[in-house]
């Protein structure tokens, strides 16, 4: 190679585009943030191709391979072409905290590269607690078309969980990666560049919801149901229990603030907490009936809707639940 030979800084000349594989180990997903829809991960990233342009003997090096170890000697030493890849939907971070470059003798060099960053993903969070998310990753080489570089899965190891990954609250059920087309007009000639697609699949644990929302909530809603077992001529101390009821169920609101998503569409966890509060709306009315008829002297009709409301509002309560549930399991 001469010195000075600008060449050797451009994508390897050949019969077709310079085919770069692509690897992916995920080592940890620190967090997901479901209102801003990001999440942040590390893991290392390794890309593999060819260029006849690095080859060397051998013997005449002493070695039979070269490393180029550190931002150093990459960045100033190593002396060719390498496919520079970002992270498309990176959401304000990509560091890149240690690179290896492997070349072996037939000029079939391998890059080898530590990530931390964060990435924008489309969550649909309609029935959070119990929603599964795809989490994506697209990379792609930096200002090349698919007619000069494209991207191929690396066989084997395309995409791999570390045995010990652990995401707080929730649980990976798999990994796949894939090669797809982007168009973007800084992309070569053509404007279409080949990325390389990781998708890792991961189910929320609601217990932490249940636990903390849910079923506090429903203790709430069952105990203000107690009004109509109470004597129907003590209308202000039935309203009472009513309104502490409702009152408890919007001061525990204000403590779970953080737990639900602050998301603009409707969820299942929205579902029942606005359920929650209507049923317990719907017991002031039924109060406010029953004090009527009481004062127009309809005793036995004022018992006979205290009597229905006994089992009538739980039934229709806990009906109501189980349709929501299932209607957003069947619909999203």
């Amino acid at each position: 190679m001469a010195a000075g030979d600008s060449s050797v800084f451009a994508p390897p000349n050949g019969a077709g585009p310079v085919v770069v594989r692509a690897g992916l180990v995920i080592h940890d997903i620190n967090e997901i943030y479901d209102g801003a829809e990001t999440f942040e991960f590390s893991g290392v990233l390794t890309l593999t191709w060819r260029d006849p342009r690095q080859a060397f003997d051998p013997a005449a090096a002493g070695a039979q391979e070269k490393f180029y170890t550190g931002n150093f000697q990459f960045n100033e030493i190593s002396p060719g072409w390498y496919p520079q890849i970002v992270l498309v939907n990176e959401s304000g971070l990509y560091q890149k905290n240690g690179v290896l470059l492997r070349v072996q003798p037939d000029g079939t060099s391998t890059l080898i590269e530590t990530l931390n960053a964060a990435a924008e993903t489309d969550l649909d969070l309609r029935r959070f607690p119990f929603d599964h998310q795809r989490l994506e990753l697209v990379f792609e080489v930096l200002g090349f078309d698919r007619t000069e570089v494209v991207l191929e899965v690396e066989s084997g190891a395309a995409a791999i969980l570390a045995e010990d990954l652990n995401v707080p609250q929730w649980t990976v059920l798999g990994i796949e990666a894939s090669i797809r087309e982007r168009s973007e007009s800084y992309a070569g000639p053509r404007g279409v560049s080949s990325t390389f697609a990781v998708n890792v699949d991961v189910a929320r644990r609601p217990f932490f919801v249940i636990r903390l929302v849910v079923l506090p909530l429903v203790v709430i809603v069952l105990l203000s149901f107690v009004v109509f077992w109470m004597d129907r001529a003590s209308v202000g101390d039935r309203i009472s229990v009513s309104f502490i009821g409702i009152l408890s169920g919007v001061a525990y609101l204000f403590l779970i603030n953080d737990i639900i998503p602050h998301i603009a569409y409707f969820t299942l966890i929205h579902g029942f907490l606005n359920l929650s509060f209507l049923t317990m709306c719907a017991a002031v009315v039924i109060d406010l009936k029953v004090g009527a008829l009481e004062k127009l002297g309809r005793h036995d009709i004022g018992d006979r809707i205290d009597r229905r409301c006994q089992w009538i509002f739980p039934l229709v309560y806990f009906g109501l639940l189980l349709v929501m549930t299932g209607a957003a399991f069947t619909i999203f």
